[in-house]
């Protein structure tokens, strides 16, 4: 984790650097991004979590009773190992990483010609 964190530091710095205008562009790419793929794996792995739910409950759909033990329910467990890390520390860690990028770029503004 050492390395990825380095890198949501480092880039700022080097594209800033560079240019003002490519770290505008880098801000604006992060941002718009980063704010999609948390609201898809938060949204995503609530939904993977609520179908395992909804499975354990016992479930009938066109003639089929799903339920503990069924392969719905095995695969359910499958979505719902993905999605509790999606929703619980994938999603909000983001958030995190667009603010770290855009207060290193408020940083050195100041030194940026």
């Amino acid at each position: 984790m050492i390395l990825p964190g380095l890198m949501a530091i480092l880039i700022p710095v080097v594209v800033g650097f560079a240019s003002k205008e490519m770290l505008a562009g880098l801000l604006a790419g992060v941002t718009a991004s980063g704010v999609l793929m948390a609201i898809f794996q938060s949204n995503a792995g609530g939904a993977w979590d609520n179908a395992k739910k909804l499975i354990e409950g016992g479930f009938e759909s066109e003639g089929f009773t799903y339920s503990k033990g069924s392969e719905a329910h095995k695969a359910s467990v499958v979505g719902d190992t993905v999605g509790d890390p999606f929703k619980d520390t994938s999603g909000p860690s983001l958030n995190i990483l667009i603010k770290l990028m855009s207060v290193v770029s408020l940083v050195i503004a100041p030194l940026i010609k």
